[in-house]
């Protein structure tokens, strides 16, 4: 698959998710064998009034290639001078956001409220492509609600403008991330542009990811809350879809040395009080679904410090093991 001029490997690609997608979570996807990444979502005018915490959101030297940055706004001229910005980071595509749900994001005409404007959206794209050489895509939803579903004519809209490919997450900003994803509309915009066209919603298993790219005729798949505490469901998609063999789910000992490499890598790039407050979720996340943890997730959303993390994941799976 190729996205302008970047080629994938593959076709897995890990979604942007605010407060998720940080140069940790990144390392780890990319170990994992997934072929495109992205940066958290960053702010427009977060990176030209130069934002001390936006900026730290972007690429890193030596972190690895294909790279999109992800940015947001509403303003075709703000969205424009951002992209110059990023272009001089090693980044290979830039992403507009028309997808974000939360209401602080939408309450300014930014995320998923483009959606209800398209010739606002489309300009965004035109001025950001003219901006800069590297190509340009947008994430989109189904629609802002079911009565006003126009994912196909605002995906055909921004390819004129310029994007060189779009992901479509196949629920409306209305369900936010509850009920169910509609894959048809993923199918019926990969129908009508000629740019690939990426599927996102409901993907928790291998198995799902292949039934998407089956039923939708989508391009590549978007993995994204399923990744949570769950980075395998990387790698084991990409075998799945590689050789049909599905791989195991992790053991206990592989959930816990992903778990202290995660927590490895969140100290050694934010410093140890922060990388330990972070780690608190992603914890939390890889002790899900295991039998008895409720008291070590308790525990380890209070570790103070890595040590302290360290021995309360490290005395919970020992427990698993000897059991």
């Amino acid at each position: 698959m190729r996205i302008g001029n970047v080629t994938l490997a593959n076709p897995v690609i890990l979604a942007p998710m605010a407060g998720i997608t940080d140069l940790a979570y990144r390392l780890l996807a990319r170990e994992q064998g997934c072929a495109l990444v992205y940066t958290e979502m960053i702010s427009a005018r977060g990176l030209l009034y130069n934002n001390k915490n936006t900026r730290e959101m972007l690429p890193k030297e030596g972190e690895g290639r294909p790279l999109a940055v992800q940015l947001f706004g509403s303003e075709p001229e703000i969205m424009a001078e951002a992209a110059k910005i990023v272009a001089d980071y090693p980044v290979d595509i830039i992403d507009i956001n028309m997808g974000c749900p939360v209401a602080k994001v939408v309450k300014n005409g930014e995320g998923a409220a483009l959606m209800k404007d398209p010739v606002r959206a489309a300009r965004i794209v035109a001025a950001v492509a003219e901006a800069v050489p590297l190509p340009v895509t947008v994430k989109i939803r189904k629609g802002w609600d079911n009565e006003t579903g126009n994912a196909v004519s605002f995906a055909r809209q921004m390819e004129r403008a310029g994007a060189r490919a779009v992901a479509v997450h196949g629920r409306t900003r209305s369900q936010m991330y509850g009920g169910k994803a509609d894959w048809k509309v993923i199918r019926e915009v990969k129908e009508a542009v000629s740019i690939p066209v990426i599927g996102n919603g409901d993907l928790l298993e291998p198995t799902d990811a292949a039934r998407m790219l089956a039923e939708t005729g989508c391009d590549a798949v978007m993995l994204a809350r399923g990744t949570l505490g769950n980075p395998w469901l990387i790698s084991r998609t990409v075998a799945y879809l590689s050789s049909g063999q599905l791989l195991p789910p992790p053991s206990p000992a592989e959930r816990l040395t992903m778990a202290l490499r995660h927590l490895e890598l969140l100290i050694a790039h934010k410093g140890e009080d922060r990388g330990v407050r972070e780690m608190r979720k992603f914890a939390a996340w890889y002790l899900k679904g295991l039998p008895n943890s409720a008291a070590a997730r308790n525990r380890v959303t209070r570790a103070k410090d890595g040590e302290e993390m360290r021995q309360i994941l490290e005395a919970f799976f020992a427990g698993i093991t000897d059991n």
